[in-house]
């Protein structure tokens, strides 16, 4: 096998709770990932030139500061002399960048995964696990394969069952920097110490704060009780079981935002890899 075309899934925290600050600069949390059917296309092929070649239509993937390069950079190293290969990865993204859907992890989960075979490294997905931890927080999910609750930085993974809704994400076009969120948490906590912080996202605070029209758009549509928050943002999602029930919702919605009319995964396609 030299070549493998795999499609890369998205995920959604169905609740996202930060415990607190580690002194690695880690946040312990606890969380409930959920894989969904929006997918990035990814096709790798092995190449006797022992370089990293990524193309794509994305610019900030065609230098050496992402994830996929990152992955395959670590595996590479792990190469006898005597086999050692390149790879050509060519990437159609449709996950949207910094929302919150953990694209960049899947990528990178895809990358270690594939990588592992087509170079036949042999490792065991615990292995690939911890490699994935050194790349970021939600890599060793998307490794493992399964909807999971997750604790430490989210590397601790129990396997759950999937949920039986259906799944409307709103994306809002705005992109949010995992890091930069977690630093502004930081900051609101030290300044907001007896706040009540959400049960579903302990991020809600700080993205309405920076977002207030789409504050004004939750409230004035009375969705307080019903719309979720994924990951650090940007993507917000509702859970429903007949579209008549988000139709009225979907009518209001402001009209640069993208919908994904999404159904729950109980495995990762990358699971079913030979």
């Amino acid at each position: 096998m030299s070549e493998v075309l795999i499609k890369s899934p998205a995920k959604i925290n169905l609740y996202l709770q930060i415990l607190d600050k580690r002194d690695d600069g880690y946040h312990n949390i606890k969380t409930h990932l959920q894989l969904i059917d929006i997918y990035d296309h990814i096709k790798f092929k092995v190449s006797k030139n022992r370089g990293i070649y990524i193309k794509s239509k994305e610019s900030y993937l065609h230098n050496e500061d992402n994830t996929i390069y990152n992955a395959a950079k670590k595996l590479q190293k792990y190469q006898k002399r005597n086999g050692f290969n390149g790879v050509e990865i060519e990437i159609d993204k449709n996950i949207p960048v910094g929302s919150g859907l953990g694209g960049a992890s899947s990528n990178a989960d895809s990358t270690l995964i594939v990588l592992n075979k087509l170079w036949n490294l042999n490792f065991s997905k615990d292995k690939l696990m911890k490699i994935g931890a050194t790349i970021g927080a939600d890599v060793p999910f998307f490794v493992y394969g399964k909807n999971a609750f997750g604790e430490g930085i989210g590397e601790k993974l129990k396997e759950v069952d999937v949920i039986p809704e259906k799944i409307l994400i709103f994306n809002p076009n705005i992109h949010c920097s995992t890091k930069k969120m977690f630093n502004l948490y930081d900051k609101f906590l030290k300044n907001n110490k007896n706040i009540s912080l959400s049960n579903q996202n302990h991020f809600w605070n700080i993205y309405l704060d920076k977002n207030p029209d789409i504050k004004d758009f939750i409230i004035n549509n009375q969705l307080e009780q019903k719309i979720n928050l994924s990951g650090s943002g940007s993507c917000m999602f509702i859970k429903y079981k007949n579209k008549k029930d988000i139709e009225k919702i979907i009518e209001k919605m402001p009209s640069n935002w993208r919908l994904f009319f999404c159904k729950a995964l109980q495995y990762s396609p990358i699971c079913y890899i030979e």
